[in-house]
């Protein structure tokens, strides 16, 4: 069997990082990006090549198409079309809306969402000439429900939502699967903003009585991008019962 191909944004580090992993050690080849530490990404293709599979790391700003093609053109060449895609790619902000600049609302949908437009765009047309490929969508529990002080972030993954149901069902004729994660609180460095006592509290609010952890959502991720050909247009809260 030919080796596939999955392609991770924003895996220099957490979530993203832990899913590139996953797919390594599973044999995968293994395409990687960050819009800004090349250090720490190239850590992350060290590691992956450690499992003997071969991995393409590229630094550029997903939110940009002309950055997304460039990747995309390099992928194929090197790696091949792409099997399994995770938009990944996030950043947060915290702070009132009407404190909020244009440029920093328009910084997040750009890099939350317009990021899983233009990768998915690019991989799509491949996925239907073989009439197979999946389409795995990093989002929030806070898409579900939304967060006071980060309203732009609830936004833009409420948005990831509704983009991974639509899409799922213009693309379920040609067998290519789209499915969504809404994580909970996830023990990555997104949260290292919080105290001691914050976090406590913020533990003691979910059932499970932890954080989540990357390595879990990168288990689903990858059973996502596995298996389950019937399985498509779910956004999956994983959130240990907190919302």
């Amino acid at each position: 069997m030919a080796r596939k191909t999955v392609l991770v944004t924003g895996a220099s580090r957490g979530i993203g990082k832990a899913i590139a992993l996953k797919f390594a050690k599973k044999g995968y080849s293994v395409a990687v990006s960050c819009i800004h530490n090349e250090e720490r990404l190239l850590q992350t293709k060290k590691m992956i090549e450690s499992y003997q599979v071969p991995c393409f790391a590229f630094v550029g700003d997903m939110g940009k198409m002309e950055d997304c093609r460039r990747f995309l053109e390099q992928v194929k060449k090197q790696l091949g079309p792409v099997d399994v895609l995770v938009n990944n790619a996030g950043i947060s902000y915290i702070g009132l809306l009407q404190d909020m600049r244009e440029e920093d609302w328009d910084r997040v949908l750009r890099t939350n969402l317009t990021s899983v437009f233009n990768c998915s765009k690019l991989v799509i047309p491949d996925m239907v000439t073989r009439q197979s490929g999946k389409i795995i969508n990093i989002s929030s529990v806070w898409g579900l429900c939304g967060a006071s002080m980060e309203v732009a972030y609830s936004a833009s993954k409420g948005g990831i939502n509704a983009f991974t149901k639509a899409l799922a069902k213009e693309l379920a004729p040609s067998n290519i699967q789209v499915n969504a994660i809404a994580c909970g609180a996830i023990d990555t460095e997104m949260n290292q903003f919080l105290d001691e006592e914050e976090l406590l509290a913020l533990v003691d609010e979910i059932p499970a009585g932890r954080l989540g952890k990357a390595e879990e959502v990168a288990d689903l991720v990858y059973h996502l991008g596995y298996k389950g050909n019937y399985l498509t247009g779910q956004v999956i809260a994983l959130d240990g019962a907190w919302i």
